[in-house]
């Protein structure tokens, strides 16, 4: 990244989990920014953040704008409007993690908020920026089929969605990215197992280009599983997201020849809050845009509709 005199100025709204590995890697990386603090609602958890990065916490979204060009949004899903567009309106830059929101309204609410306010939001679509995605992008030319797997264990963290929402819609942007054509039918089956939304879901997504992905998500597996198989004329990638490693088979005139490929594992969210920060200093468009993160949003609604309308009582 290059070296910018002026540092930007960041903070994390949100720090659970997720939002805590935001504000370690904000502050690795402090050549190129100032963590200058945190807005959580939670006492404790502010007290652990504050005393071990020795940070400030804002008692108030305004009075975080005031303080920060940039923010990370780490809230759960059905708090991100409520959370963005105040931080907006206050002039700060966002990385909403992704889903970017739980409704199509709520979404066009906070894109329509940073064309006002000519600030950039970019969706933590992580997978995006995960090396194994980055070879996919150069080595996928004419994909004609897809599988993606994505199976975690149950954690009650981000049940205020359902498993389209909360995994699924990661391989959704992938394959958005790699086929780069219209969606011309979606079909999808999903059922509740340990929770009130779906915890289980498959989607087919067929494109005009004549390709078919299918899509199999569950957070409700024994073991973490999530990778990604694409087909295409003479040849066959086969790559595991989480131990960033796979293999290229390709028919040559002995048959079918298998390869290893050779990936430069690294870090996916260092590597999106990087970009994130570079497109803040250079002025460039988010791989991963708020109107990406509202494509990808749209396809995952779609999926919850069509699992919630099979469901007996049609809740």
């Amino acid at each position: 990244m290059p070296r910018n005199p002026k540092k930007l100025r960041v903070g994390v709204a949100g720090v659970g989990y997720l939002g805590r590995h935001h504000v370690r890697i904000y502050h690795e990386l402090k050549e190129f920014c100032e963590f200058a603090g945190i807005f959580e609602v939670d006492d404790e958890r502010a007290a652990e953040v504050t005393e071990q990065y020795s940070c400030r916490r804002f008692s108030t979204l305004e009075e975080m704008a005031e303080n920060c060009d940039a923010v990370s949004v780490v809230v759960p899903t059905d708090r991100h409007a409520e959370v963005s567009l105040p931080l907006l309106e206050g002039g700060c830059h966002l990385m909403v993690e992704k889903p970017i929101c739980k409704s199509r309204e709520e979404a066009a609410a906070i894109l329509a908020k940073a064309r006002e306010k000519n600030l950039t939001v970019q969706v933590g679509h992580v997978e995006q920026y995960n090396p194994v995605t980055s070879f996919l992008e150069k080595a996928v030319h004419e994909p004609k089929f897809i599988t993606a797997d994505r199976l975690a264990p149950f954690n009650p963290r981000g049940t205020e969605v359902g498993v389209v929402l909360d995994l699924m819609i990661h391989d959704i942007g992938v394959i958005l990215q790699l086929v780069q054509s219209p969606i011309v039918r979606v079909e999808a089956v999903g059922v509740d197992v340990l929770s009130k939304t779906e915890d289980i879901a498959n989607a087919r997504l067929v494109f005009e280009s004549g390709c078919v992905a299918n899509i199999n998500t569950s957070r409700v597996s024994l073991k973490k599983v999530r990778e990604i198989r694409v087909f295409q004329p003479e040849s066959y990638l086969s790559l595991d997201f989480m131990n960033q490693k796979g293999h290229l088979l390709k028919k040559g005139m002995l048959g079918l020849s298998k390869k290893d490929i050779p990936i430069e594992a690294g870090e996916p969210l260092k590597l999106e809050l990087e970009s994130f920060l570079s497109c803040l200093r250079d002025g460039s468009e988010p791989k991963v845009s708020g109107v990406s993160g509202l494509k990808a949003l749209e396809i995952a609604l779609e999926v919850t509709r069509q699992i919630r309308e099979a469901q007996p009582s049609g809740r």
